[in-house]
């Protein structure tokens, strides 16, 4: 005898599925969270900052962002 999935089972399932995927999508560190924005290291972001057209990092929240400020960051981010 096969077991057939109840309606219950399959709303079970795809509400783990649900809660995975989200977890997954919100558990990347804020480093890895936008290509041209959060580091981990200073030379991280320095190697970055000089890739969009900038020439300084700054720091926020004990991460590294590159460019002088967010304000100049999002300006040059723009720009590509």
């Amino acid at each position: 005898m096969t077991n057939i999935p109840n309606q219950r089972d399959i709303t079970v399932v795809m509400n783990l599925i649900t809660a995975i995927s989200v977890a997954i999508t919100f558990s990347a560190s804020p480093a890895h969270a936008h290509r041209k924005g959060i580091y981990t290291s200073e030379a991280e972001a320095l190697t970055q900052a000089e890739k969009i057209g900038c020439t300084e990092v700054h720091q926020n929240n004990g991460r590294w962002m590159p460019c002088a400020d967010e304000r100049e960051l999002h300006q040059q981010m723009r720009r590509q």
